[in-house]
């Protein structure tokens, strides 16, 4: 990965790279740790910790001159960077300037002599196309979730809480292979479920509750994320219309994902099965993100999406319908865009199931 960012180096005339971004922090040096900077340059790669992760460090990041800035001279992150940009000669410091703070910000200008270069989305860019490894390790996260899933639904019925409902599907990914207790995921049920990213309450499941579960898992630092939903009894007309339009939503939206197509394209298919409905209205312009080692990563998908598919994206597809005091419906798949069309990461049905 770091040659990768040597060319960006290049190509803005940098001759150092200063990353803060604990998630770039791990894309850019594997490590998995915390409190964590990187100092790249032509020459050395310095990685800058402290005492309790130095010895994580030298084993995960072996390339890495692995420096605790808190024992260096002058004891802070400031005045360890201004004597390895001296040590190394560098002249032009690029930073991520949507991480850095205002305080870290000023340490640094005050402490570097170097100018310091405003950088925004260099590594997030790089991280857009996935690699083999990377690839796999998606795959292998969305197969812990949907195993999960399914080990969870004969705990779906009346009388159990939402909370425990999640609880024990975190508990399930831990149980399949995930790397740590998932957290954040939504599992709502009833009128809630038109709740974009609502937090699972004590509401109890009730008999003809729709409950959606958004979820995911990480895998060796990688990300699932996906999206099901089941009904508790027999659906309503109205629900089994609304589920089926959903359904519709998402078809339409699958066959458009090839590499070369314009991502707003995506949401003009997406809504063409209700566009001349009363559920129009209800429909949330944001169908998808890209997603790697964080749930949420560029270029995000919706009406004004201007970017295009290219092989190696992963993303995730996710229309849906939400009617306040009645409730929602979303389906959310992770796919892989290919040379030639794409993989489909999730395995579960799409198909409504009743319990």
């Amino acid at each position: 990965m770091v040659e990768k960012l040597l060319e960006y180096m290049k190509e803005e005339e940098l001759d150092g790279f200063f990353i803060s971004s604990g998630i770039n922090v791990r894309y850019i040096s594997h490590y998995t740790g915390d409190d964590s900077y990187l100092l790249i340059t032509a020459g050395v790669n310095y990685f800058l910790t402290d005492s309790r992760y130095m010895e994580q460090a030298q084993k995960e990041c072996p390339g890495y001159q692995v420096i605790d800035w808190r024992a260096a001279p002058g004891k802070s992150l400031g005045s360890t960077l201004k004597n390895l940009a001296e040590k190394e000669g560098l002249k032009r410091i690029g930073f991520e300037a949507e991480d850095v703070s205002y305080q870290l910000f000023s340490t640094l200008k005050d402490g570097i002599k170097a100018e310091l270069a405003a950088t925004f989305g260099a590594v997030e860019q790089m991280r857009i196309i996935k690699t083999p490894e990377e690839i796999q390790y998606l795959r292998n996260a969305c197969a812990i979730s949907c195993r999960a899933f399914d080990r969870l639904l004969p705990d779906i019925r009346p009388g159990v809480t939402e909370k425990e409902l999640a609880a024990r599907l975190s508990l399930y990914m831990v149980m399949e292979g995930a790397d740590t207790m998932p957290y954040g995921n939504i599992l709502i049920s009833g009128a809630r479920t038109s709740l974009l990213h609502g937090i699972p309450s004590s509401k109890a499941i009730e008999y003809g509750d729709f409950v959606l579960m958004d979820f995911g898992c990480q895998y060796k630092g990688y990300l699932s994320d996906m999206t099901r939903m089941v009904i508790v009894g027999k659906p309503s007309d109205k629900q089994r219309e609304v589920y089926r339009l959903e359904q519709r939503m998402l078809e339409d939206s699958l066959a458009m994902m090839n590499a070369g197509v314009c991502l707003r394209d995506i949401y003009e298919a997406s809504v063409r099965a209700i566009r001349d409905t009363e559920y129009f209205q209800y429909h949330y312009s944001g169908i998808g993100h890209g997603i790697g080692l964080f749930v949420h990563e560029p270029p995000f998908m919706g009406p004004a999406s201007k970017e295009v598919l290219k092989a190696g994206n992963v993303r995730t597809i996710e229309p849906g319908i939400y009617i306040p005091d009645w409730g929602g419906v979303r389906i959310e798949d992770q796919i892989l865009i290919t040379e030639d069309g794409y993989e489909n990461m999730i395995s579960t049905t799409h198909e409504l199931i009743e319990l």
